[in-house]
């Protein structure tokens, strides 16, 4: 009598394709993170009259997913540009007015990255930036780490760019001219990120 190994049920062989296939699926999802503004800031500097300056922003709803392997994520920043704040009240006045920000008519600046690329020293996300109403291409460098922290898994986001000011509008009449103030702006981020509630 030959003794041959039974094949296992089909009914059992597709259970288990499947549920083989959910766990690869689940680790392979890019892990969900939303802003803890606390602990986090979005600054931005420029020369004005020969000086170097600063502000930052005070309400910014950051939602991140990401895998390290930079194969699959999503990068959405919401800007209230009228929170800004450069420590002088009139030149705050003056960039949300209509010749600067123009918050009144765009109360929101947005990024929005569906690629990520690894570089020598991070990752890169590759999106598109609208500041004014007008949107132009951007490519953010930036590093990522994750920590454990109160038996959670926390990331924090370090990174800085460029841009030009008048390549987005800010700057109408009088402060198109870049004698005054500068049409390079800097801007930079120390993001800490919490895991989405779900």
């Amino acid at each position: 009598m030959t003794l041959t190994r039974r094949s296992a049920p089909p009914l059992f062989a597709s259970l288990a394709i499947l549920w083989l296939g959910a766990g690869a699926r689940a680790a392979d999802a890019p892990a969900q993170y939303t802003l803890d503004p606390a602990k986090s800031s979005l600054e931005f500097s420029f020369t004005q009259a020969g000086a170097q300056n600063k502000g930052q922003f005070s309400r910014y709803p950051v939602s991140f997913a990401f895998s390290p392997d930079a194969a699959s994520g999503r990068l959405e920043v919401t800007i209230e540009v009228g929170s800004l704040d450069t420590g002088d009240q009139e030149r705050d006045e003056t960039l949300r007015g209509a010749d600067m920000f123009a918050v009144a008519k765009y109360p929101q600046a947005r990024f929005l990255a569906t690629q990520f690329a690894k570089t020598a020293t991070g990752y890169e996300a590759i999106g598109k930036l609208t500041v004014r109403g007008v949107t132009h291409d951007a490519r953010v460098p930036f590093t990522f780490r994750t920590a454990t922290e109160a038996g959670a898994i926390v990331g924090y986001m370090v990174g800085k760019t460029s841009l030009k000011r008048l390549d987005y509008g800010v700057g109408q009449a009088d402060w198109k001219a870049t004698d005054q103030v500068g049409n390079d702006v800097g801007v930079s981020f120390a993001l800490r990120l919490v895991p989405a509630a779900h």
